[in-house]
């Protein structure tokens, strides 16, 4: 009984710490789907604070593009969800390299839109072919 009692206790101790584990968020979490992605040009990953604007404007083309363009195929393929980062640093530069920060600003919300009409139809494309 007093064995029992024991090893009871010693598990009972380590479920929290157990339970607690899985709650942890991770700054190395590895994507589901389409593992090989691109990773950002260096550029726009040492943008510095005061300009994060910039980082987020490129991340924000590069979102709706590539949603806009699994509508636009029908396809979600990784080479077609996750391109180079090339097509969203060319309409930047083409279009907001002398933009003042509230145009950036404004430009953001106008891809967040674009992006968020798009989703879901993209989504279900996605999720079709097990790439979501």
């Amino acid at each position: 009984m007093r064995t029992t009692l024991l090893v009871f206790a010693v598990v009972a101790a380590a479920l929290p710490a157990a339970a607690e584990r899985d709650f942890v968020p991770s700054l190395d979490s590895e994507p589901d789907v389409c593992t090989e992605r691109p990773a950002e040009p260096d550029w726009i990953k040492n943008i510095g604070v005061r300009e994060a604007y910039r980082r987020v404007l490129v991340q924000d083309i590069y979102r709706a593009q590539n949603l806009e363009r699994i509508v636009e195929t029908g396809s979600c393929t990784c080479e077609t969800r996750f391109p180079s980062w090339e097509a969203a640093e060319t309409e930047f530069r083409e279009r907001f390299t002398t933009a003042e920060r509230w145009e950036m600003l404004e430009a953001s919300d106008t891809y967040n839109r674009r992006a968020n009409a798009v989703r879901p139809e993209a989504m279900a494309i996605c999720e079709a072919e097990g790439n979501w």
